[in-house]
Order: C-alpha cells, then sequence, then structure tokens
C-alpha cells in the first residue's frame, strides 16, 4: 500500500503543493515539525504495514530535527516499510543499506533542523525590535467587547450567529461573553 504523509506549519497554510497524487491513503498535518507529537504522523505510523510505501514530499515535511527524523525513518523501516522523499528523489528501507543516501539524508536533515533555528533566531531579533520600538508588548489584550449587550441581544432572541453579526464581532468572541 502506498501511503502519503503531509505536513504544513500552520493551519493557515495551504497542503496543494504537496502532491500526493496514486496514494491509498493520505495523512495530514498542520502543526509544527519541531517535533513527533503530530496526531497524524504518529497516526501513520501506527497505521503502515510490512511492504507498504510511505511518500513524503520532502524531508523537511516530515522533520526539522535531524534525531526525529533519523528515528521516524529507522521505526518505519524496522516495521519493514520504505519512505520516499519526492523532492529530493531519496528512498530509505531496512532492506537496502545505502551509504550514500544515509549521507544525504543526515545533510538535509541537518539543513532542515539548521533552517529553523535561523527562522527562530530571526524571530527572536524582530520582537527584540518591535519591543525597543514600544510596538511588541506581549501581553494579551483586553476585551472590548460589551459583555452586557451580548447577554442582552440574547434575551431578545437572537442567536450567536446574530449576535456576532450585529455587534461585528466573532461567533467565538460571543460564545466566550456568554459563557463569562
Amino acid at each position: 500500500m502506498k501511503v502519503g504523509y503531509r505536513r504544513v506549519s500552520t493551519i493557515d497554510q495551504n497542503l496543494d503543493r504537496q502532491d500526493m497524487s496514486g496514494v491509498d491513503r493520505v495523512f495530514e498535518d498542520k502543526a509544527s515539525g519541531k517535533n513527533t507529537d503530530r496526531v497524524a504522523l504518529q497516526e501513520m505510523i501506527v497505521f503502515v504495514r510490512t511492504g507498504d510505501e510511505v511518500l513524503v514530499h520532502s524531508i523537511d515535511r516530515l522533520a526539522r530535527d535531524l534525531r526525529d527524523l533519523q528515528s521516524i525513518i529507522s521505526s518505519l523501516n524496522e516495521k519493514g516499510v520504505s519512505v520516499e522523499f519526492i523532492s529530493e528523489r531519496l528512498v530509505f528501507s531496512g532492506a537496502e543499506n545505502d551509504a550514500f543516501a544515509k549521507l544525504q539524508l543526515q545533510m538535509m536533515g541537518a539543513f532542515a533542523e539548521f533552517e529553523r533555528a535561523i527562522i527562530r533566531k530571526r524571530q527572536a531579533e524582530g520582537i527584540a525590535k518591535a519591543k525597543e520600538r514600544g510596538v511588541y508588548t506581549n501581553r494579551k489584550r483586553k476585551s472590548t467587547i460589551n459583555v452586557n449587550r451580548v447577554k442582552g441581544l440574547r434575551d431578545e432572541g437572537l442567536n450567536n450567529t446574530e449576535i456576532a453579526a450585529h455587534m461585528s464581532i466573532s461567533r467565538m468572541s460571543v460564545y466566550r461573553s456568554l459563557n463569562s
């Protein structure tokens, strides 16, 4: 069985560029690759059986940490499952012992880990600069929603969607106001 695994870092991102045509089942995560605590990843690891093939668009979609990458591939290979990275054109299976492929995996994994470290550093620098300008305060914004008005509209018979539209707020804000 061919199994696909796709991942993006946030729920706002789109998985479409990671084409998985021709697979029997696809597992998708919208979560950071910084660790292996991802629901679909863990489900995929449990799901696959001996002889299955896991396809991943690129190495950094499977893991952003070299140790995690090696651990995931090793655990899949121990189950008799091969892992193929489409972009890098690399295949790893327990049956094969390709030293060059392992070297490439370690180098690409190290680059993915390095890239993540650079992103974190840039983010920290940006936050520090924003704090210097007084733009970034790292605190939760206080709600400016009139909770009594929300409850009053509810008492008038409006549903949550109508209240949200009437007050130009999200439905989630209506729910929070009603539960406070």
